[in-house]
Formats: C-alpha cells, structure tokens, sequence
C-alpha cells in the first residue's frame, strides 16, 4: 500500500501522540497553514525535512538511476 505524504504525516503523529497543531508549533507554521498543506498533500522537500526533524524521524528523498545506480 503506497501512503501520500500526508497520510504518512498522520501516521506518526497518531504513534506519537501529537496533534497537527502540536506540529504546527514544531515547525514555526501556523495550523491553519500546516492544515492546508496536508489536506492538499502539498510539501517541499525542505518542508518534509523540517516536519521529520520535528517528528525526530529521518528523511530521504532520492532518485536512483536504474541504468547507472547513481543517486541523486
């Protein structure tokens, strides 16, 4: 099963007992900001850092070339 960004937000903040607007506070947005984003599934990649250091997960974001092994 493949989870949205979103989805997979909401996931750890359900395991970690905390609220988006708990989030929010973390990540020096508003609530209303952060809702938005995650409602439409809508981050950067330096957003989705910013969250995973405040959810005190890692993140990765890469494409592997299947011809070369190279990641970028």
């Amino acid at each position: 099963m493949i989870l949205t960004m979103s989805e997979k937000i909401k996931v750890i903040l359900n395991r970690r007992n905390m609220t988006l607007a708990q989030l929010s506070e973390l990540v020096g947005q508003s609530r209303q900001n952060l809702s938005n984003k995650v409602n439409r599934d809508n981050f950067t990649e330096r957003e989705l850092r910013i969250i995973a250091e405040a959810l005190n997960c890692s993140f990765s974001a890469t494409f592997k070339m299947n011809d070369t092994g190279e990641e970028i």
